[in-house]
């Protein structure tokens, strides 16, 4: 074989080769997950966020860095591969703002939403966002009495260090963004401050529901008191419009006494008497009397008013009678 023929083939080979790396270089697919930045001659040209396939210049013009879309977990404070938990107490104690000490741990989710800046402004992205959690969690808990820490403060620590380090993820500028902040174990350091930090807590709450239920008793008692204080206002209203309407009554009757007092003065006041003996004396007998002198004649009104409907009955018999 020939010298030329063999340079032939070679070259043939060669090209066959270079052709099948620009049509396998040439196109790229990117998965709903991810996401993917064109370098060109190692200078980053564009992200592509839209999944498919994709066309690019041939290696070594162009090439592509593929980056996941998903949420990732930044662990602080202890690793949890497998259902098995490993702590890093060192990393986890810190000083609360009254001077003592406590263990804190949190988990801090977090995507990539810028790619170019994620791959070239920082050459530890990974590793800023570690220091930045930490400096965060820190500061709050630095501010913070131990208290709301281990009770009620939890969500407020946690937006807190959630603002503060999205402030410095800002500020560092490494292409990713905080999707929440969450604290996971938050306790006193060995079993005998635990202890005694829990029963200061019960006798706490013992006396908030002391003081509740105390609350609670006054505020029965003081509606109790409330009612009945409307009760006897509501009593003496009537009992008041009552006297009222009698002492109108009581005057208008006086007013027609008195003037019929004044067209016939005895007979008045011989007829008050009366009716004030009918009162006063209900069960007497009362005779109407009339002395001329020598004789004493009276009329016997009691007797009178009891025989009256005897009569009428004889008197009804008797027509009944006449009728048959």
């Amino acid at each position: 074989m020939s010298l030329k023929r063999i340079y032939t083939i070679t070259g043939f080979i060669i090209a066959i080769i270079i052709l099948g790396i620009v049509l396998v270089s040439s196109w790229y697919t990117v998965d709903e997950s991810e996401q993917a930045v064109i370098l060109t001659f190692g200078k980053a040209e564009e992200a592509i966020q839209e999944p498919g396939l994709h066309f690019k210049l041939p290696w070594p013009v162009q090439s592509v860095e593929k980056l996941s879309r998903e949420t990732f977990s930044l662990q602080f404070g202890y690793d949890q591969k497998k259902n098995k938990v490993k702590d890093y107490p060192d990393e986890t104690k810190m000083i609360t703002g009254d001077e003592n000490i406590l263990m804190a741990d949190l988990v801090v989710q977090w995507k990539i939403t810028n790619p170019e800046k994620y791959l070239f402004n920082s050459e530890q992205p990974n590793q800023i966002l570690y220091n930045a959690t930490s400096s965060s969690l820190r500061s709050i808990i630095g501010s913070s009495k131990i208290d709301d820490a281990l009770t009620s403060g939890k969500a407020e620590i946690e937006a807190g260090v959630r603002e503060l380090l999205t402030s410095l993820i800002e500020k560092y500028d490494i292409g990713i963004s905080i999707m929440a902040v969450k604290l996971q174990d938050v306790e006193l350091p060995n079993t005998d401050v635990r202890k005694a930090f829990t029963d200061v807590t019960d006798a706490r709450e013992t006396m908030n529901t002391k003081i509740n239920e105390a609350k609670k008793y006054e505020n029965k008692r003081m509606n109790e008191a409330e009612g009945e204080k409307e009760a006897l206002i509501s009593r003496a209203e009537g009992e008041k419009a009552s006297r009222i309407q009698i002492a109108r009554g009581d005057v208008a009757v006086f007013n027609k006494l008195y003037n019929e007092y004044k067209k016939n003065p005895e007979i008045t006041k011989e007829r008050l008497v009366i009716e004030t003996l009918e009162q006063v004396l209900p069960g007497a007998e009362i005779y109407i009397m009339n002395d001329d002198g020598n004789t004493m004649k009276y009329l016997p009104i009691r007797p009178l008013e009891k025989e009256t409907p005897i009569t009428e009955k004889k008197e009804e018999g008797g027509d009944q009678n006449n009728e048959g």
